[in-house]
């Protein structure tokens, strides 16, 4: 079975730190890392990963545009992109899934919240 593939869309070195090292707990995946929305965009199309983790907050293009030109685009649609953010409020929750999102985890993200939602988007 193939290596998955997961592109990180985060700013915070010590996030994306700690979402690999966790990922590393999950399963044995392939890790790509974008710094901002346009990035991730751009990685999205040219890698095609099976999951992106995606930051809200970000210079730029924000992860709800970036998730909203992914799960929007023919070439990327079918790429699961689960919302991981500071951001609390239901609202924010509601607007990432009508962007596409399929799931949305709070930082600092619990391994335990963490494991079900990637298998599940990976299955």
């Amino acid at each position: 079975m193939a290596r998955k593939h997961i592109l990180i869309v985060d700013d915070s070195p010590t996030d994306v730190q700690a979402l690999t090292d966790q990922l590393g707990q999950i399963g044995d995946f392939e890790i790509s890392v974008a710094t901002d929305g346009e990035e991730g965009v751009k990685k999205a199309n040219d890698l095609l990963p099976d999951l992106i983790l995606m930051d809200i907050v970000m210079p730029g293009m924000n992860g709800f545009r970036a998730t909203r030109e992914i799960t929007r685009t023919e070439k990327t649609a079918h790429i699961p992109v689960l919302i991981v953010t500071t951001k609390e409020q239901m609202s924010d929750n509601i607007w990432a899934i009508r962007q596409g999102a399929c799931g949305f985890l709070n930082k600092p993200v619990d391994l335990q919240e963490l494991k079900p939602l990637v298998e599940e988007a990976l299955a």
